[in-house]
């Protein structure tokens, strides 16, 4: 990965983030169109201010601020531009939770993958973002600490966040559903039918524990 350098004339024109339950945003459900890096970069350096001005945000989407244009930045371990980003590869899907400056104050679960690889506009060879331990080998002077992992993760998600939004997908898109429902425990003298084939028996589970080792199956 290569940090942001901004190689344009400074633009004093501060953008704002628009609040998608208070105000109306064109694009920021629409596939956004693939732009020129020069542009590109003159558009990360408007989205970097947006975020050093509010610093409550680690990454912005070109859309977010009502552009029409395939560039993101990320600000988690170093500040990262993203034009035309595409994921090549993802690893090992996880459930996080996030939110969005388009939506604040509401946060969601979702999935995502701990390894992305990506592809951009200024990078040949592509990026890759893991929060996987590294740390395996190395001496204790190099040692992978949790924090540093945890950063790393974030910074994986964030991105993958950015480039949804690129494409016109909101985090609250990817919403699932973390409710966990507890298996009934059923008491050892409580009636149970348990059937194998065509043949049906309705026995205490106790008794039908025997049954069901030998292939039948509960009702």
């Amino acid at each position: 990965m290569c940090p942001y350098e901004p190689k344009h004339k400074k633009d004093n024109t501060i953008l704002k983030v628009i609040n998608c339950f208070k105000e109306e945003n064109n694009v920021i459900k629409k596939k956004l169109k693939e732009v020129s890096v020069e542009e590109g970069m003159a558009i990360a350096t408007k989205l970097f201010q947006v975020l050093n001005k509010r610093k409550d945000g680690i990454g912005l989407a070109a859309n977010q601020v009502g552009i029409d244009a395939s560039v993101a930045v990320v600000n988690v371990r170093e500040p990262l531009v993203l034009i035309n980003p595409k994921i090549i590869s993802k690893e090992n899907p996880i459930k996080y939770y996030e939110g969005c400056l388009s939506y604040p104050g509401k946060g969601v679960n979702t999935e995502r993958y701990e390894t992305i690889h990506v592809e951009t506009a200024q990078s040949d060879s592509g990026w890759i973002f893991s929060g996987v331990e590294t740390s395996g080998g190395k001496g204790t002077w190099e040692k992978d600490d949790k924090d540093n992992r945890d950063l790393r993760l974030l910074e994986a998600v964030c991105v993958q966040h950015e480039i949804d939004h690129l494409n016109g997908i909101v985090c609250m898109d990817r919403k699932i559903d973390m409710t966990y429902v507890a298996e009934k425990k059923i008491g050892r003298n409580e009636l149970v039918t348990i059937k194998k084939g065509d043949a049906v028996k309705v026995l205490k589970y106790k008794k039908a524990e025997k049954f069901l080792n030998q292939g039948w199956e509960i009702k």
